[in-house]
């Protein structure tokens, strides 16, 4: 893998860091501010933090993978 192409995951894992940090936020919120009377929230927000989040664990795995390379 080119040192373009390094860059470009490094920027793209901290992209997806961005995206489950702020699902993390809406998912404290929830929890702190509109619990329990926004119970049905709950599936939603949290499969979107899971999802956000292992986007963000799989390409920061690639990045570690390229660096090794």
């Amino acid at each position: 893998m080119s040192e373009d192409e390094i860059q470009a995951l490094d920027k793209e894992v901290k992209k997806l860091k961005r995206i489950a940090s702020e699902w993390a936020s809406q998912l404290h919120d929830l929890v702190e501010d509109r619990l329990p009377a926004a119970y049905h929230e709950i599936p939603t927000i949290s499969q979107s933090t899971y999802d956000a989040c292992q986007a963000w664990a799989d390409a920061t795995a690639r990045l570690k993978a390229a660096q090794k390379g």
